[in-house]
């Protein structure tokens, strides 16, 4: 079979762009041009989309992060309410990305609601936090679980050798980044798998635990609250540790132009999955609980495995290894969603070129795939990435409330925007509020990892007035980048999309 080639032009910008039946060509190639539109393709369907929030939600968080939350609470029920109350907060900041993602219907997620509604700069430090520190440590953190829970079963007695894990996780990330990079369909159904798996994995935990609850095994739930600690400095701690556990639910926002049907499918993924989550992590410490006793989980550093090798018997090597398909299941979602906010802020102009096209016949952002999977591959031989987090949670959690205070300023500057679902607005109030009250409690209680964290934002503005704000750029450079990215483009054969989409308000028309 004859492939039919490209007809490939060269675009105002310098760029290599055209329609495609096959394989990208030399450059001057006159056939006709193809059918299919070089685009991202909306392939993304409700279960996906389900999946992928499910999917990239739990994953090494509810194995690791019960013991900071009981740590910070001081107790069982302080801590278990903790963990319903970090759910429905992360169930508000998903339903204020829905009203965002169906409003302004592009991906990026948070990158592009802030460039929507503050402009390019706070977007760009936005973008300079997340892509280049917190998504590629958080995915290589994921990685190292991955690696850790998986060569658990072959060392009994002794801990896994940190190279091992290291490079365990290395390989995983190749092969998912290769994954990503042939299909989005495929990245899509796997995706779906290792959601079930780590359901099952939870599952496993779960009904255990309740059979202990009909056995009468309660004894750690009389007096739950006693001892509770609920200070201004051990609080905000335990909803890190707790909140950290949920983090995934905005990353449907990041594929926005991949999902069917987007103004029913986001909305509906998010009401279906974040009940799920919320209901299987309350019942997955809870089950802890019954077999647990407050001081053994502090003592443990693997909470699933002690839980497993305490009640499973010989049934214990089931837990690290499903623990381990839940945290590959949460790296495949990371890097998924990683690439499209490396692909839309190239798109925007606050990234090299090359990085917003797709391959001619996959479809799918294989330059932005290339520079995520290595970039995190990086992160894991760079030391202690949790201390890493845990000081860029502040950045974190101040661009979350900038997100949502840019809904309530476009509720009030563009009311008569199309807005296929309109959240109450006590939602998005308290969410920012909740927003707050972590930054400024973070900043008493913790302020020299979070003053290293603003300090690491604002390095981003030296290198945005540089490389994007200056337009006027000698020729020489700008011709020489417009040579680099056409040689990569034909090596890569890839382009750019050639529609974008756009939102309007009635003062547009």
């Amino acid at each position: 079979m004859v492939r039919k080639p490209v007809v490939s032009t060269i675009s105002k910008g310098g760029y290599l762009q055209g329609n495609v039946n096959g394989r990208l060509p030399s450059l001057g190639s006159k056939e006709p041009p193809g059918q299919e539109k070089v685009q991202l393709k909306r392939e993304i369907t409700l279960l996906d989309g389900v999946s992928l929030i499910v999917g990239t939600i739990i994953g090494a968080g509810i194995f690791v992060s019960p013991k900071g939350v009981l740590k910070n609470t001081g107790s069982v029920g302080l801590s278990l309410v903790i963990w319903a109350v970090c759910g429905v907060l992360s169930l508000f900041g998903a339903l204020c990305y829905a009203e965002l993602g169906t409003t302004i219907p592009k991906s990026g997620g948070a990158y592009l609601y802030i460039l929507e509604t503050f402009g390019p700069l706070p977007a760009f430090l936005r973008g300079w936090n997340e892509l280049l520190i917190i998504r590629p440590a958080s995915t290589a953190v994921i990685s190292l679980a991955f690696g850790n829970y998986i060569l658990e079963p072959f060392f009994p007695t002794c801990e896994p050798p940190e190279l091992a894990i290291k490079l365990l996780a290395a390989v995983g990330i190749l092969l998912l980044t290769v994954l990503n990079s042939l299909s989005v369909k495929w990245s899509a159904r796997v995706q779906d798998f290792f959601t079930a798996a780590k359901l099952l994995a939870l599952l496993i935990i779960i009904v255990p635990g309740v059979v202990q609850l009909i056995k009468g095994q309660t004894q750690n739930f009389k007096d739950a609250f006693e001892g509770s600690d609920p200070s201004i400095g051990g609080l905000p701690l335990a909803f890190y540790s707790g909140l950290y556990a949920y983090v995934g639910w905005d990353y449907l926002n990041f594929v926005t132009e991949e999902v069917k049907n987007p103004e029913k499918n986001i909305p509906l993924a998010i009401v279906i999955s974040m009940p799920i989550v919320t209901v299987a992590y309350v019942l997955t410490n809870v089950a802890y609980f019954t077999t647990l006793s407050p001081e053994e989980l502090l003592l443990s550093n693997a909470v699933a495995v002690t839980f497993g090798e305490r009640l499973l018997g010989n049934f214990s090597w089931a837990v690290p290894i499903f623990v381990a398909l839940s945290c590959f299941g949460s790296l495949n979602g990371s890097l998924f969603a990683m690439s499209r906010l490396f692909y839309v802020a190239a798109r925007e102009g606050h990234l090299p070129k090359i990085l917003s096209m797709i391959h001619v016949r996959r479809h799918t952002p294989l330059p932005a795939l290339i520079v995520s999977g290595p970039l995190t591959a990086i992160m894991l031989f760079l030391g202690d990435l949790f201390s890493l987090i845990n000081f860029m949670s502040f950045g974190t959690w101040l661009f979350y409330g900038l997100v949502v205070a840019g809904l309530i300023y476009l509720r009030y500057k563009k009311p008569d925007l199309h807005r296929p679902i309109k959240v109450p607005l006590f939602i998005p109030i308290l969410f920012l509020l909740t927003c707050l009250f972590l930054v400024a409690v973070s900043l008493y209680s913790d302020p020299v990892n979070c003053g290293i964290g603003f300090v690491i934002i604002l390095t981003g503005v030296p290198v945005y007035f540089l490389f994007v704000y200056w337009d006027k750029k000698p020729k020489w450079f700008r011709r020489i980048s417009e040579k680099i990215t056409r040689h990569l483009q034909l090596l890569l054969e890839v382009v750019p999309e050639e529609d974008k989409l756009d939102y309007k308000d009635d003062d547009d028309k």
